[in-house]
């Protein structure tokens, strides 16, 4: 079948292509229209014919296909920037340098271009395309860029709403992926508490949170630590992706014991009762817990005759210390509104005390209260709330048999909020999903993923 080589041509009937009026053309690719054996019917003067009056004809072979002329690749080596025609193709080389391409600032539909990794730099010094006011894959930001080696792309115009669309780019991916402002809080698992005549208060879990802009497509892992188990710190919660800034929350400090002082965390421990000794309250902020996510335990006390153990810190505020009187409370916990109500967590859990002393309350926000060391031994400290990141509250023995009753911190907690309209429902782990206002939250009480 022969082939009249042409960009664009009027509608056809039967074999006679007839222009309407005066001056109409014919726009042709480099070379000629040419009949069905192959020869030149009609020479080219730049790139148009143009016929001289109203009813001019081509006639052509009959069953001649009319088809587009193909791309026509340029012979200078790209190396700057420039601005690309329709049409054409480009040799782009980035050895030296990035290069940026502007596309036509005007379009038709199926008008192509292409370019080509010239020298295999593209991984090294990436192309980007400036859509110049028109839509790329729908979007009109940010700029696509390609930057795999040897990467070839073709892009075809298909009309004002998705604009250009790469057909060919070896990868085939968004290259236009939509940012928004994802709000975030991360809360690490309580300190834990065990083995003391009377213990101090578990320190709450580290209280973080940030404010980032993410892409479309990125997968945002969240980890929520757990609660310290009886004498040992609570474990950090986290959020992390590609392109984000990760977030760490420390897991809270054990409140001290008879052999131990409280450790340091998210939120110190509080120190023991002094009835075996004298121990101190953990500090809240050490350079492992940097910035700061809490406050530091109280200390415990050596006075009879309650020797009240200190409480737990808490992430906005410090554990009181034990007393001859009685034991320190938690520090307070911190509130925040990420869900569309103010909830408050991460509070100290307290301390501890002696035979029949006044025992510390928890901090707001999940600290859980300290035992009473007086027969029956049934006022044992509660453990901290689950998924707030509350410290235990102070532990006890029973007497003679000096049994300990661990008490175990709250589980912490992760929280995303974004915008309903990028919501994109894609989670794992179950997180529970509600909206407020113009935003989805997910409340994630166990390790998973949400993909932006």
């Amino acid at each position: 079948m022969s082939k009249i080589e042409v960009d664009t041509i009027a509608p056809q009937s039967g074999t006679t292509v007839t222009l309407g009026e005066s001056g109409d053309s014919i726009n042709v690719t480099p070379g000629a229209i040419k009949d069905s054996s192959g020869n030149v019917i009609i020479s080219k003067s730049g790139t148009t014919v143009t016929l001289g009056a109203s009813g001019d004809t081509v006639s052509v072979a009959s069953g001649a296909e009319f088809v587009g002329g193909g791309i026509q690749w340029q012979s200078d080596i790209k190396t700057s920037a420039f601005t690309a025609v329709a049409g054409e193709g480009y040799w782009i080389n980035t050895t030296s340098a990035a290069v940026t391409v502007t596309l036509p600032a005007s379009a038709s539909v199926g008008d192509e271009i292409e370019f080509t990794d010239y020298a295999r730099t593209w991984g090294t010094n990436a192309v980007t395309l400036n859509p110049n006011s028109l839509n790329f894959q729908g979007n009109t930001s940010p700029n696509p860029f390609y930057n795999t080696d040897g990467q070839h792309v073709r892009i075809v115009y298909s009309g004002a709403t998705q604009g250009w669309i790469p057909t060919v780019d070896d990868d085939v991916t968004l290259e236009t992926p939509q940012t928004y402002s994802a709000d975030f809080l991360v809360v690490a698992g309580g300190g834990g508490n065990s083995n003391a005549a009377s213990g101090g208060g578990g320190g709450a879990g580290g209280f973080r949170t940030s404010t980032q802009t993410v892409n479309g497509g990125t997968v945002i892992t969240v980890t929520v630590g757990d609660g310290g188990s009886g004498d040992s710190n609570g474990s950090n919660s986290s959020i992390s992706g590609s392109g984000l800034t990760t977030i760490t929350s420390a897991g809270g400090g054990k409140g001290g014991t008879n052999s131990s002082t409280g450790s340091s965390g998210g939120s110190g421990g509080g120190g023991s009762g002094g009835n075996y000794s004298n121990e101190s309250g953990g500090p809240g902020n050490t350079p492992s817990t940097s910035p700061s996510q809490g406050n530091n335990g109280g200390n415990g006390s050596a006075s009879a005759p309650y020797y009240g153990a200190g409480g737990g810190g808490g992430a906005n505020g410090i554990g009181s210390n034990g007393a001859g009187s009685g034991a320190g409370n938690g520090g307070n916990g911190t509130a925040s509104s990420i869900t569309g109500s103010s909830v408050t967590y991460a509070g100290g859990g307290g301390g501890a005390t002696y035979d029949g002393g006044a025992s510390g309350g928890g901090g707001s926000g999940g600290g859980g209260n300290g035992g009473v060391r007086t027969p029956p031994y049934t006022n044992r400290g509660t453990d901290g709330t689950a998924n707030t990141g509350g410290g235990a509250g102070g532990s006890i023995t029973d007497s003679p048999a000096n049994t300990p009753f661990p008490r175990n911190g709250g589980k912490g907690v992760v929280i995303i909020s974004v915008p309903t309209a990028s919501y994109s429902g894609t989670t794992t782990g179950s997180p529970t999903v509600t909206t407020s206002g113009s935003n989805t939250i997910m409340q994630f009480n166990g390790s998973g993923s949400y993909t932006a």
